[in-house]
């Protein structure tokens, strides 16, 4: 039997809840992308304590610069290419995290690598594995390093899934196959919650987003044939809240 999906609705303008999510110690990995980005913005305009991860410097130093710009908490910046990241520089993170945050309450993975949209039949097998590494390798070791912290808190997990990792689609190759384990990940570590193992675990399908990665996997699509990554952010924003956690082992929708 198929899981079932639970739809979050949106509205496109919805302003930001002031305080929702105030001495909340929220890690967001791909926090240069589209989404990334904006789920900082939103996190950081409803008083996130917030560590933005990503491999492109510059991109987490504008996005630094608009949050301060804005007049929100100046966000902390880590610089790290999860493509060659080593399990020591995983635990490396989670003992800064500790000493100076003294935890964590929330991990959203946000970062993932397009692969190349391509047949299996003719997919490169170096953009396979890369894709492959970076979206679930990578994405595991991050998880791990950061359990004791999630756990100490009982925070909370938010992957971020997509269409083609809950239904077949041709021509996604590794990137849709990666969502699939994504998503396995996902249930795993929700299966795994209990009082001893208080970590929530969910995933959440943003829809066709404004993105690099759209622009990668869609190569034939105009920007205005989708939406713009704020909706989406703000649909994540509402799962880090302390008051109303994610359901255990969800797998939700942003539709609206």
């Amino acid at each position: 039997m198929a899981a079932m999906i639970d739809e979050i609705s949106v509205h496109p303008d919805a302003a930001p809840v002031a305080g929702r999510l105030a001495a909340e110690r929220v890690l967001i990995s791909g926090a240069g992308g589209a989404l990334g980005s904006a789920l900082a913005e939103r996190a950081g305009a409803e008083g996130a304590e917030l560590v933005l991860l990503d491999k492109d410097l510059a991109a987490l130093e504008s996005l630094h610069d608009r949050i301060e710009a804005a007049g929100h908490r100046q966000p902390a910046l880590y610089p790290l290419d999860m493509l060659g990241a080593s399990p020591d520089d995983y635990a490396e993170l989670a003992s800064r995290l500790e000493q100076e945050l003294g935890g964590l309450d929330s991990l959203v993975h946000a970062a993932a690598d397009p692969g190349e949209p391509a047949p299996l039949g003719l997919y490169d097998p170096q953009s396979w594995l890369k894709c492959l590494h970076v979206n679930i390798n990578a994405g595991f070791l991050l998880t791990q390093s950061l359990l004791g912290l999630l756990r100490a808190s009982h925070g909370r997990v938010v992957f971020v899934s997509d269409e083609a990792g809950r239904s077949g689609r041709a021509a996604l190759g590794a990137y849709a196959v990666s969502k699939w384990a994504v998503e396995g990940i996902m249930a795993t570590l929700a299966a795994e919650y209990s009082a001893a193992h208080p970590v929530i675990g969910c995933s959440v399908d943003p829809g066709a987003l404004q993105s690099g990665l759209r622009r990668a996997l869609f190569t034939g699509e105009t920007a205005q044939e989708v939406a713009a990554p704020a909706a989406a952010a703000s649909a994540i924003a509402a799962l880090l809240d302390p008051a109303r956690p994610p359901r255990n082992g969800a797998r939700y929708r942003v539709v609206g």
